[in-house]
């Protein structure tokens, strides 16, 4: 959080909680500083031969146009599909409403290895853009249609009223209101995509993900997989300073008017039915693939001696493992979310930033750094399920750190400094108000870091005590041998857990909200 709020007073950072959220950032970036200090130590020689080949530059490009290719499709997919659904009369809205949003349920992995299962010898670079695009559209299809519901008509209506058709309005005014949510949607997709192993992994597509985990599991070289995540790193780096200069450069929309109200619907005419075909067909393909795939295989996969223990084992480990994840990152969360909430300013705005940077690391990068970590310096936690707990607060941190902030800034400071006039100290009131006032933040931001940990799958395959199997890796494990059958109840079930969430996203965006047509 960048900005101070309106009608929220800039308080002094409490020394306490500052300290606390030093300690939980320092905790968070491990990982990213333990690849730096490694990697040095390679010497400058041995960095720039390892960098200075053809391919590292083939994987840089690869790596690159496969982020260019799915973000650009993945744009003109969710900016398409939220004007369908929040400004036309395309029949069954909030139905298409749901079914844009769900592909998130479904983990990259899972799809592929529904694609792959289903159309033999499937690999390579635009297999691979077709799976990630059908995953990664609702991020951007999401804050879009967001934002189309908060616009302002009245903008739009002054444009037709100066002559303007409606092509000319959508392009040069509607689409500069919802700029903002089509670039961070498009920033989400990019880096999703650049740290995406699963998918890549699996229709065979050369990334640095995929070059990263072969080099240090089958090839053992540790020094060209820390500098290949170095230059992932780089290009991460590169992304977010674009998007952040873009940010500060583009431009606010404020509302003309008060409160709210709904924007005139588009009458599709003849258009109507060819736009429902084609949202029928991206649900067919993003949706329909891996239900009839997993449906095709369930009955033979669970019907294997032992399938039903085995996937009852790892479930219980997935969540043992998953609620270890969330325990730790919410505990690191919550002082850092508390003082962006309370008092917010440059060394906040600092601490916040640097929590992102390893949650914009890949899991497999990660991974391979607590990996040299837990070796070199903190062995007694090698191959411990804390490790692998450390890994997820350090790749999911924000996503509790937001929940956290956003619940306490929505808490009356008013009542925190009463009850220290009372003669209540710091921890007294933290128990007795902060907490209960933050209480609905903390809960949901554990909730999306456990879910968000029950799908992980690099990291988890690298640092996951030896033994140790889980719904992610008994999925890729049985997929890597083309135990398709049994590989299916593993996914059947990530995809259920996966649902609920998914849906319950959509309500409270407002998408499934009745509203009056005008």
């Amino acid at each position: 959080m960048s900005g101070v709020p309106a009608g929220v007073r800039r308080l002094a950072p409490r020394p306490a909680l500052l300290a606390a959220s030093t300690v939980a950032v320092a905790v968070a970036t491990i990982p990213l500083t333990y690849l730096g200090v490694r990697t040095v130590e390679a010497g400058l020689d041995r960095i720039v031969a390892e960098v200075w080949t053809v391919r590292v530059a083939s994987l840089a490009l690869r790596s690159l146009g496969l982020a260019a290719v799915v973000t650009i499709a993945c744009v003109l997919l969710g900016v398409g599909s939220a004007y369908l659904v929040t400004r036309t009369d395309l029949p069954a809205r909030r139905a298409f409403a749901v079914l844009a949003a769900l592909p998130l349920a479904v983990p990259t992995y899972i799809a592929a290895f529904s694609w792959v299962s289903l159309v033999d010898a499937l690999e390579g670079f635009w297999p691979a853009a077709l799976v990630l695009t059908l995953c990664s559209y609702p991020y951007v299809f999401l804050p879009v249609a967001a934002a189309l519901r908060g616009a302002d008509p009245a903008q739009e209506e002054v444009s037709r009223s100066l002559g303007r058709g409606g092509w000319q309005t959508f392009t040069q005014v509607t689409l500069r209101q919802i700029r903002p949510a089509t670039a961070a949607g498009a920033l989400l997709v990019a880096l999703y995509v650049l740290s995406d192993f699963g998918a890549v992994a699996i229709l065979r597509t050369d990334t640095f993900t995929r070059a990263i985990f072969v080099a240090f599991d089958l090839g053992f070289d540790r020094t060209g997989a820390l500098v290949l995540s170095c230059v992932l790193v780089l290009l991460t780096v590169l992304l977010l300073t674009g998007e952040t200069v873009t940010r500060r450069r583009g431009a606010r929309y404020a509302r003309l008017g008060g409160a709210r109200r709904p924007a005139a619907r588009l009458r599709l005419g003849v258009a109507r039915w060819p736009a429902l075909a084609a949202l029928l067909a991206v649900a067919a393909l993003a949706l329909g693939v891996p239900a009839v795939s997993l449906a095709r295989r369930l009955v033979a996969g669970v019907s294997r001696p032992g399938a039903l223990t085995e996937v009852a084992a790892a479930a219980g480990n997935s969540l043992l493992l998953a609620s270890a994840g969330a325990a730790l990152t919410m505990l690191l969360a919550l002082p850092l979310g508390l003082l962006i909430a309370r008092a917010p300013g440059p060394l906040t705005t600092v601490l916040d930033r640097m929590a992102y940077i390893s949650h914009a690391l890949p899991g497999v990068v990660v991974g391979l750094s607590l990996i040299f970590f837990g070796i070199n310096v903190a062995y007694p936690l090698y191959q411990t399920t804390w490790l692998l707990a450390l890994a997820y607060a350090a790749l999911f941190l924000p996503l509790a750190v937001g929940s956290v902030a956003g619940a306490a800034a929505q808490a009356p400071p008013g009542l925190e400094e009463v009850a220290r006039s009372l003669g209540k100290g710091p921890w007294g009131v933290l128990r007795t108000v902060t907490l209960p006032l933050t209480l609905p933040g903390i809960g949901a931001g554990a909730a999306l870091v456990f879910l968000t940990g029950m799908k992980e799958l690099p990291a988890t395959l690298l640092l996951r005590p030896t033994g140790t199997d889980t719904l992610a890796t008994q999925l890729w494990t049985n997929t890597a041998v083309g135990a398709y059958a049994a590989a299916t109840p593993y996914a059947a079930l990530l995809v259920a857990i996966s649902a609920l969430p998914t849906w319950l996203l959509v309500a409270r965006s407002g998408l499934l909200d009745k509203e009056e047509r005008r």
